[in-house]
């Protein structure tokens, strides 16, 4: 299966892969994905819808270049996904969207500007700010994107989004509009599965970002970049009111708006991440792996904690003889009452490292038993 990735998490099946626990693929939304992919056929469109800036079209044609189309592959639940990614150096550094590549086993990159095909690593990523940072290997000589500066937009400004509608690769589309809100709040959710993900301090765009357009780039009239396309229409609700001009308050999503994530926090995470300091949201290096992937059920009602769906063989959680059905209730001395607690614990752990893990099996009994975790897919 292809799922076109934007805007919410979407879980294949009722597993979540990565460090085990993590979100594999968000999908903008299951009855918009093959619109997407259609629309993303017409080579260069402009699919925007108010708003329009007179020279979108133009802007787009000089922002291709410092682009890249990502292709996800999550092994652990039989998916793809795809994305966008912008060059932050002419070696093959890549700006995306955590949720593009969080729990994928191979992740290929194609270059808009060269036509290339390269595999790529993760370098780190802040899934809290939804940012990751690729590493290309063996590129050279790539187009870098004109980083702008997000500070200094304001409402009513003209901008354009620019990714890989659809998913399917080739030139990239556009959709042209204007800054409607700034330092806006969402939940994405997704019918699917009912997961939610909680992002702030995003631009507000009428804009129509759709599904493949996650990690591409969101443009002022000079063509710099202000921001990274996060979230299309389809499934976010904004969460509480705020002091910016625009629209606020709570509401649902409609045609045709976007969020996207400012360049400047982006970028000033990328940096943190080129630097290899970790912190308590960013992660930077190979990332640890429990081998176990979570029901989106609540879990049984007796028990508190993260309850499994699958154990992947031979990985960590399999070998200390957990199974599925099991609700994993503590690891590291960490207290879990979710797989939201399970993913940050994990997150912040090391390949390698032995923890102790305390979980409650199917038949109601309390064990705990000692792992040594993997190395894995990004959480």
């Amino acid at each position: 299966m292809t799922a076109a990735i934007v805007t919410t998490i979407a879980v294949v099946g009722a597993a979540a892969a990565g460090v085990g626990v993590g979100h594999a693929v968000w999908d903008g939304n299951s009855s918009t994905v093959s619109t997407a992919a259609n629309n993303s056929t017409n080579s260069g469109a402009n699919n925007g819808n108010s708003g329009t800036s007179s020279n979108a079209a133009g802007v787009a044609q000089t922002v291709d270049a410092a682009l890249v189309d990502i292709n996800s592959t999550f092994s652990y639940q039989s998916a793809e996904g795809a994305g966008t990614g912008i060059v932050l150096t002419s070696t093959g550094e890549i700006l995306t969207n955590n949720h593009v590549v969080n729990g994928a086993t191979s992740i290929s990159v194609t270059d808009v500007g060269n036509g290339k095909t390269y595999s790529a690593t993760v370098v780190g990523y802040d899934d809290s700010q939804d940012i990751a940072v690729l590493q290309l290997q063996g590129a050279s000589g790539l187009t870098t994107a004109d980083i702008g500066n997000s500070s200094s937009l304001s409402v009513g400004q003209a901008v354009t989004a620019i990714g890989n509608a659809g998913g399917t690769g080739g030139t990239p589309t556009s959709a042209s509009g204007s800054v409607t809100a700034l330092d806006q709040s969402i939940t994405a959710s997704d019918s699917l599965d009912g997961v939610n993900e909680q992002l702030s301090g995003l631009i507000e765009v009428n804009a129509d970002v759709q599904a493949g357009d996650s990690g591409g780039s969101l443009v002022n009239s000079s063509g710099q970049v202000v921001g990274i396309d996060t979230a299309g229409s389809s499934s976010y609700s904004l969460q509480q009111p705020n002091g910016n001009s625009g629209s606020s308050g709570s509401g649902t999503g409609s045609g045709g708006d976007g969020f996207a994530i400012p360049i400047n926090t982006a970028i000033s995470i990328a940096q943190q991440i080129e630097a290899g300091q970790s912190s308590s949201t960013v992660h930077v290096g190979e990332t640890a792996f429990l081998g176990v992937m979570l029901s989106t059920a609540s879990g049984r009602v007796s028990v508190s904690g993260a309850q499994i769906a699958e154990v992947v063989s031979g990985g960590a959680a399999a070998q200390a003889g957990l199974t599925a059905g099991d609700v994993i209730t503590s690891l590291n001395g960490q207290s879990v009452s979710s797989a939201s607690d399970l993913s940050t614990i994990v997150g912040s752990l090391k390949p390698g490292q032995s923890v102790s893990i305390g979980y409650t099996d199917t038949s109601g009994q309390s064990n705990t038993a000692t792992v040594t975790l993997a190395s894995g897919p990004p959480a």
